[in-house]
């Protein structure tokens, strides 16, 4: 019972922060100074992917409020973009926006082709090995379903048992997914089938087609697109939650600078606005870790 009233309380706020959204107003770019204080922390010998510029792996997918496109239909907006822009103002450069696949932005980093990925990533301890990480948000995964669905709760893998459930390849809600199937065997109970898709117009159809049951990703997109369409509802979250962080290559050094952008922005206030625009305010953080416990899995 507690966690059903959780979860509608939950469904309920994030419900009026994105309602609240204001798009033509969120296309306008905010503007912050520069930081001494985080420039100074620049490794010296660090190698931008292109000199004078930051550049900045965002999602290519359009999932709002992370990254969507402007009314123009080229311009890409949204909060990774917002906390891009900070990032790179504040490190008095020029931004540099890559719209990125989720399975490009891990060589990406590697290669020094983009300078920070910004793509919902949570920090795992895998990750710690090869990444480092400036945390911005909170995350939470959810789970969402067609509006009509007769499911109406999930909380645990019996809620899924022989359901047809959207996930990403190589992400946390498929590690999940394949945690929670490994007990429904033990249960012998039909395992779910995970269906992997990679772009929001396929995910909406085969919602909204019956070819799948349930989208398991990111809370924050779950709420935009259950508040503004009306097409889908939120039926649960995930146990976990975890960090989403700035990623970077490892011991390239260029974290701490980040790390002390983000925290200037917060302790100015900068940083909450962006938040506040995009309906984001409850996965906001009070101070950015570098390098903090990451999500672990059983």
């Amino acid at each position: 019972m507690r966690n059903n009233l959780l979860s509608i309380l939950l469904l309920s706020t994030a419900f009026h922060a994105h309602a609240a959204v204001n798009l033509s107003a969120n296309e306008q770019p905010l503007t912050v100074p520069a930081d001494p204080q985080a420039i100074a922390l620049l490794p010296p010998h660090y190698q931008f992917a292109h000199p004078g510029e930051l550049t900045v792996a965002v999602s290519a997918q359009n999932s709002p409020p992370l990254s969507l496109l402007a009314s123009d239909n080229r311009t890409r907006i949204g909060s990774d973009i917002d906390i891009a822009r900070l990032l790179a103002q504040s490190l008095g450069l020029t931004l540099r926006i890559v719209p990125v696949s989720w399975e490009e932005w891990p060589l990406g980093i590697t290669s020094g082709r983009y300078d920070v990925a910004l793509v919902n990533i949570a920090v795992t301890e895998q990750r710690k090995q090869r990444y480092d990480f400036a945390t911005y948000r909170t995350d939470s995964l959810a789970f969402s379903v067609k509006s009509d669905s007769p499911i109406t709760h999930i909380s645990r893998s019996q809620d899924i048992a022989g359901k047809r459930v959207i996930v990403g390849s190589g992400t946390n809600q498929e590690r999940i997914l394949l945690g929670w199937n490994d007990q429904l065997q033990q249960q012998h109970l039909p395992v779910a089938t995970p269906v992997y898709l990679t772009d929001d117009a396929t995910t909406t159809l085969f919602l909204q087609s019956g070819r799948a049951d349930v989208n398991f990703g990111p809370q924050a997109a779950a709420a935009w697109k259950a508040a503004l369409n009306g097409r889908t509802k939120v039926v649960g979250y995930s146990p976990k939650k975890a960090w989403v962080a700035t990623t970077t290559r490892k011991d390239s050094g260029l974290v701490i600078a980040l790390n002390r952008a983000l925290n200037d922005a917060i302790a100015q206030g900068n940083y909450q606005k962006i938040l506040t625009r995009w309906g984001e305010q409850q996965e906001g953080v009070i101070q950015s870790q570098i390098n903090p416990p990451g999500i672990t899995y059983p």
